[in-house]
């Protein structure tokens, strides 16, 4: 196998290093809620929605990148990715009330939407294919760790230093990943870009908010119809136009359909967990770093077991490993709820990174090549609505009934992923693939 160049070596680590600092940002706050929350005089709910908020504009930043990168080029897409998330970094260490707390968090959200997406694509563009599996496994384990990152650099820096710091300290890696960025990312022509969908931005980005805060306020059931109403106009728009922001007819396809359920559940486990795992640390009086050390027992289980999934699903097929995950995942999360230790968090990542690895390889084998990339988007964007969908959530169910209502909340959705893991391709959809190719 053809051997990483010095260049290669280091254009990896710079781009691995501004995605990496997106990914922790989204769950940095959920060691600090508390801090923030006597700080600013507000209860959990409402701090909730500076996470939330940060991944509501992840999800809206998300369907912008392709075109984006069309129309502006991929290297101007992440300079200015990394730009924006800059300046929201510096402006929520700056924030002097909850309102702006959130209004910089989205600015950040923003940036962090256009990271991820372009990351993928510069890195595979980058290695080439023939060394595109290391990469990819490379980003595996980027996009296992962050997240779970994020509570436990919270907890060191709220340890040592102020709350702001949990922002600022994202500022110097953040200005690396940059100035190396625009000295060793090869300069590029922009291509021609389709319409960009206006009016489908217009009716997604409402809509989503709606159903998120309706679900995060039990008094707001107007706002939560609102937003079932615009998605459904979306779904009525997608259906008339050539190029609309996510395709809805990709979810004919039963293979993807049911994919796009686990992965959103999976997202909403995901950052349910970081949120309602540190706060139930707490509550039991533990400081905030060892709160932020909690979680990472769940990333590093992930980080082991998505690599491994990968591999294996291209033996055993989709479904069986997804099953025998998720029911791991089930029993862990039942057990978390009821006070088992919460070192078993380590097999619950293990099985619920098992789901995630083999789950988007399913995507591949589903959807014909050409929709390859509306599926991806759609899969990466109601994600990450899962995880605004589970933040939101979590610090409802801690404000009004207890941490220990939201670990069962952890479970519940563990119960969905273990129901819907049936319906994923098995091993025969996988093998009629290979044969046809």
């Amino acid at each position: 196998m053809t051997a990483f160049t010095p260049d290669l070596r280091r254009l990896i680590a710079v781009l691995l290093l501004g995605g990496m600092i997106g990914l922790l940002d989204g769950t940095i706050v959920a060691v600090g809620a508390e801090t923030l929350a006597d700080h600013f005089d507000t209860d959990l709910a409402t701090i909730g929605w500076a996470s939330t908020g940060y991944l509501l504009a992840v999800t809206v930043a998300i369907p912008l990148t392709a075109w984006a990168g069309e129309r502006f080029g991929t290297r101007r897409l992440w300079l200015a990715g990394l730009g924006l998330f800059l300046v929201g970094s510096v402006a929520a260490g700056l924030a002097w009330d909850v309102p702006s707390l959130i209004a910089a968090r989205v600015v950040q959200g923003l940036g962090g939407g256009t990271l991820e997406p372009v990351l993928l694509t510069l890195l595979a563009r980058a290695a080439g294919p023939a060394r595109a599996g290391r990469v990819m496994g490379l980003m595996g384990v980027v996009l296992s760790l962050g997240p779970v990152l994020g509570p436990i650099v919270g907890g060191v820096v709220l340890e040592a230093l102020d709350w702001r710091w949990m922002f600022f300290v994202a500022v110097p890696v953040g200005l690396v990943s940059l100035v190396f960025s625009a000295r060793l990312l090869p300069h590029e022509e922009p291509g021609q870009a389709p319409p960009f969908d206006v009016v489908g931005l217009a009716l997604l980005a409402p809509g989503f908010t709606g159903c998120v805060y309706a679900l995060s306020r039990g008094d707001a059931v107007g706002i939560g119809v609102l937003g079932v109403v615009l998605l459904g106009v979306y779904v009525a728009h997608a259906l008339r136009v050539r190029s609309p922001l996510i395709d809805v007819r990709l979810f004919g396809d039963r293979g993807f359909a049911a994919s796009v359920v686990v992965m959103t559940a999976v997202g909403a486990c995901l950052f349910s967990v970081l949120f309602a795992v540190p706060l139930a640390q707490q509550a039991d009086g533990r400081g905030v770093l060892a709160a932020g050390l909690a979680v990472a027992p769940y990333g590093l289980g992930s980080a082991l077991a998505m690599p491994l999934a990968g591999r294996l699903s291209d033996t055993v097929g989709t479904r069986a490993l997804a099953v025998g995950g998720a029911a791991v995942g089930l029993l862990c999360a039942v057990g978390m709820a009821v006070g088992a230790p919460v070192w078993s968090t380590f097999f619950m990542g293990a099985g619920l990174g098992a789901v995630g690895a083999s789950t988007m390889g399913s995507l591949y084998r589903t959807l014909p090549v050409e929709s390859v990339a509306q599926g991806s988007s759609g899969l990466f964007i109601l994600n990450q609505l899962g995880g605004s969908l589970g933040v939101a959530v979590v610090s409802a169910l801690a404000t009004t009934a207890g941490t220990g209502a939201a670990l069962w909340w952890v479970a519940g959705l563990a119960g969905v992923i273990t129901l819907a893991t049936p319906l994923l391709p098995g091993r025969v959809c996988h093998e009629r693939l290979n044969t046809a190719g």
